[in-house]
């Protein structure tokens, strides 16, 4: 089964969405409360793996998108390969995102970012 960031709950203050799901594809969460317990270690450990599988997938991709002669069967394979870890860094993407500390007075507005066009 593959992360589905819509259908995902949203991040809850105290709650470490963990990179791997529970029974029925469920998201699994840990109460993280900062002291990088056994559990903690371990989902740190899976997603430094999944980061790496995923720029290995990447490479993996690309080969195939630059061989001519690749056919549907080598496509799909790189698609599903590609479709499944992009899920996977989705997941450690909001599960970072949701513990990175929330600044006082930060209104969300992105002040240092040009817009796109803008020189």
């Amino acid at each position: 089964m593959s992360y589905d960031r819509d259908a995902a709950p949203a991040p809850v203050p105290g709650l470490r969405l963990l990179p791997w799901e529970g029974e029925g594809g469920k998201p699994c969460f840990l109460s993280a409360d900062g002291a990088g317990g056994v559990l903690s270690r371990l989902a740190d450990e899976v997603e430094a793996e999944q980061l790496c599988d995923g720029a290995d997938v990447l490479k993996g991709a690309v080969a195939v998108l630059d061989d001519g002669k690749a056919g549907e069967h080598a496509l799909r394979r790189a698609l599903r390969a590609t479709t499944q870890s992009f899920g996977d860094v989705l997941r450690v993407a909001d599960s970072r995102g949701a513990r990175l500390p929330v600044v006082e007075g930060d209104d969300g507005a992105d002040d240092g970012e040009l817009s796109a066009g803008a020189t």
